[in-house]
């Protein structure tokens, strides 16, 4: 079973626009949308001051070690993970089954206000993946099961007559 849909340009355009204003609405610095294994899908803001590889792979993982614990004290969900720093914190909220939303932002600015702004950014995130998943419903990919070692068989032509 695939874990995400196939993305299109026009998805990855949707989904950057809304990580954007996210970012515009909550005076965050990043914004991050990742699978839940780890893997980055989409990601806006400054981005280039750390490495969002690894802070994609960490934040999910503490997400799923968040969702364990809500399962241990028979909670239900929960659907987020806030850490407060000096300088920065971060807000980590369940998107679908299969993604998670990271945002980065600076700890002067209310973690209320920035849940508020990541309510819609997550509906929208939501409802792009939805559609991508309707226009191709049998396609996608579980990015956790890729090879990297073998990447002619990611690449490779579904028509090899093209």
């Amino acid at each position: 079973m695939f874990t995400l849909p196939q993305l299109l340009d026009e998805d990855l355009q949707c989904l950057n626009a809304t990580l954007s204003e996210l970012i515009t609405q909550s005076e965050a610095s990043t914004a991050v949308l990742t699978d839940k294994a780890g893997f980055r899908l989409a990601e806006h803001g400054d981005i280039g001051s750390f490495d969002t590889t690894t802070l994609a792979a960490l934040a999910s993982g503490s997400f799923l070690a968040t969702q364990a614990i809500a399962q241990i004290i028979n909670e239900p969900n929960f659907n987020s993970v806030y850490q407060q720093g000096d300088k920065q914190s971060m807000l980590v909220c369940n998107v679908d089954e299969f993604t998670v939303l990271i945002v980065i932002f600076p700890a002067t600015v209310s973690v209320g206000a920035v849940k508020y702004y990541a309510l819609s950014a997550i509906q929208a995130i939501a409802n792009q993946l939805r559609i991508a998943k309707a226009r191709s419903p049998e396609e996608g990919m579980d990015l956790a099961m890729l090879n990297i070692a073998d990447t002619p068989e990611l690449f490779k032509r579904k028509d090899p007559s093209l």
